[in-house]
């Protein structure tokens, strides 16, 4: 089971993120980047050495199953993960999936991704925490055996 504190970015600072050996940071994607808030947030973190992240989002754009489809939906993370990155954060790894959008135009039509994230999105991001569970216990345990 991973056990974590869920923070809005105005809830938490860069110095408590310090006491975290994973740390994931996701919001809804607006105009093909995170929350606003949480990129100032990371332009905030205090410069580390290989701590272990991971990254998360709810994509208003359609996405159909498919590599090719997903790993496009993906490069919605890279401005996160490349602030992550310059602060010396390792990206463990990273989920999205579809949610509801009625941004713009698309609010005339009912938007798009009604009612995403869905049962089935959830057990995926169930899943996703489970494996970010196994592998940060893995690694800990690792880490002890090693120092």
């Amino acid at each position: 089971m991973l056990v974590a504190q869920i923070k809005s970015p105005q809830e938490t600072g860069p110095e408590e993120l310090n006491q975290y050996d994973l740390v994931g940071l996701g919001s809804g994607i607006y105009s093909y980047q995170h929350n606003k808030s949480l990129l100032d947030l990371a332009d905030k973190l205090p410069q580390v050495t290989n701590r272990r992240a991971f990254v998360f989002s709810t994509t208003g754009a359609p996405i159909t199953f498919g590599e090719s489809a997903i790993t496009k939906a993906l490069e919605q993370h890279n401005p996160l993960k490349e602030k992550l990155q310059s602060k010396g954060y390792v990206i463990v790894d990273e989920f999205i999936c579809a949610g509801f959008n009625t941004n713009s135009f698309l609010r005339l039509f009912g938007g798009i991704n009604k009612g995403r994230p869905n049962t089935e999105d959830l057990k995926h991001a169930e899943e996703f925490a489970q494996n970010l569970s196994k592998s940060s216990s893995a690694s800990l345990e690792n880490y002890k055996t090693n120092h």
